[in-house]
């Protein structure tokens, strides 16, 4: 098949899933076109079969603002046309599915049929999505698609009573690619983090308010008053200054680093011990399921998908959102336990093994083949 995926090309777990798929899909001998801004952060070696088609959207003075999903709907028609697409797939309600209908549209005005597999991936649901000023656009978007996939059943079940949605939602999970993602000990890459043999706790994200960032710094704290620790801060975002400046108040700048946005997350998490999330909002949890293929238990908040990733008792545990106190008790419970993390560990790689590259790509490629048939 064709295939034209659309996403964000940036760190966030929508462009981290679109390009890993669209890097799985060609291997298994499919021809992909990025269409995007610019080249997404995690397609940074050269594929075969990958294409990478730029949008540029023209600044004029007559627009405060370039017109983005102008020029993007303009340039899925023109991949469409000229490479010849089996199918359009779409990450992220808008403005992406939006442009599709319109790119849709154009297309069908020259009798061509190009079918749109739209994927709903959390934000462009449970926070845009509700906003007033895009809710129509995205309720309408969904109800067009041909096909419609969200990456969990807590996704589903929250579009389907935040919407009036007129077409099936079909969950497939985010998947992780376990020949990148395995724990590959590095004892001197570890030594140079933790010389003393602390015990390396870690977190990833975008550092935005609903990831909760602090409350990582505050559970790190109390853990670090029992054992001796480091944490690893993976990522960057618009709350860095003001969690830089937690970490000078309570003192604990020696025993934090900030890493910044990385591409080897993997090298990271295979020296880590522990791995905290405590998000107000994840659709699925994507940085858990990483932690969990590099046999590192979770400890996370109780929301959306997280609970289908991270199984309490089982590959770590689940808190309410917030609960600083309760998070840093289990976070104690599997460090100063060998055994307990010894278990957890095996059954992280257990529960990410039942996510793998190689059971959840195949269902991409028969939702394609199921939105092609309606044209056949």
């Amino acid at each position: 098949m064709k295939i034209g995926i659309v996403c964000y090309p940036t760190y966030g777990g929508s462009g981290v899933l679109a390009t890993e798929l669209g890097i799985a899909l060609a291997h298994r001998g499919h021809q992909i076109h990025f269409i995007t801004y610019k080249k997404p952060a995690r397609l940074f070696d050269f594929h075969k079969n990958i294409y990478f088609h730029e949008v540029n959207s023209s600044e004029y003075p007559l627009f405060e603002y370039a017109p983005y999903e102008t020029a993007l709907a303009s340039r899925m028609v023109d991949i469409a046309l000229h490479e010849q697409l089996d199918v359009l797939h779409v990450h992220y309600a808008i403005p992406h599915a939006s442009a599709a209908f319109m790119a849709k549209s154009i297309l069908k005005e020259k009798n061509i049929q190009v079918p749109v597999v739209t994927t709903l991936h959390g934000t462009d649901i449970t926070l845009v999505g509700l906003d007033a000023a895009y809710l129509p656009v995205v309720e309408f978007s969904i109800n067009q698609s041909d096909v419609v996939t969200s990456v969990s059943e807590s996704l589903k079940q929250q579009t389907k009573d935040s919407f009036e949605v007129k077409t099936e939602i079909e969950v497939i999970y985010n998947f992780i690619d376990e020949n990148k993602f395995s724990r590959k000990e590095d004892l001197d890459f570890k030594n140079s983090i933790a010389p003393n043999g602390e015990f390396v706790l870690s977190h990833t994200s975008n550092f935005r308010k609903l990831k909760r960032v602090d409350d990582v710094i505050r559970i790190f704290e109390e853990v670090y008053r029992k054992v001796p620790a480091k944490l690893l801060l993976i990522g960057d975002g618009p709350e860095r200054s003001t969690l830089e400046q937690l970490c000078r108040t309570i003192g604990l700048c020696d025993q934090i680093v900030f890493l910044g946005k990385q591409d080897a997350v993997e090298r990271l998490l295979s020296i880590s011990d522990l791995f905290i999330l405590p998000s107000e909002h994840e659709s699925f949890g994507l940085a858990a399921l990483e932690a969990l293929a590099t046999k590192v238990p979770v400890i996370s908040s109780n929301v959306g998908g997280i609970p289908e990733v991270n199984v309490h008792g089982e590959t770590g545990y689940l808190s309410e959102v917030g609960n600083v106190k309760e998070m840093a008790k289990y976070a104690l419970d599997i460090l100063q336990d060998p055994v307990k993390l010894q278990l957890f560990r095996e059954n992280a790689i257990k529960k990410a093994n039942t996510f793998s590259k190689e059971l959840i790509v195949p269902q991409y490629e028969k939702v394609y083949q199921k939105a092609i048939d309606k044209f056949s």
